[in-house]
């Protein structure tokens, strides 16, 4: 009885660990285009990547990037080292 149960409680730990949920939706009419990265790093700390296997040209940075595409793309003139973040930090 207790095999099972701990069965099902794995399986449901490892179906919730695969879902993605997101808290920023990033629709292609809601990206906002900000000012400059000041602005920008007061909504995401890290800046913004392209993509979850973009890495950092410019050295250690104190946060994580938000990873979206769409997002990245509206602001990429902020992305000044052309690495795939805009404004990190």
């Amino acid at each position: 009885m207790l095999k099972k149960i701990m069965v099902a409680v794995l399986s449901l730990v490892l179906l919730l660990s695969f879902t993605q949920v997101d808290t920023h939706t990033a629709d292609a009419k809601t990206v906002k285009s900000y000012k400059n990265c000041k602005a920008l790093n007061k909504v995401y700390k890290g800046g913004v990547a392209k993509s979850k296997n973009t890495k950092n040209k410019g050295g250690k940075t104190k946060y994580k990037p938000y990873v979206s595409k769409a997002l990245y793309q509206k602001n990429m003139r902020l992305d000044r080292d052309k690495d795939g973040i805009a404004c990190e930090r």
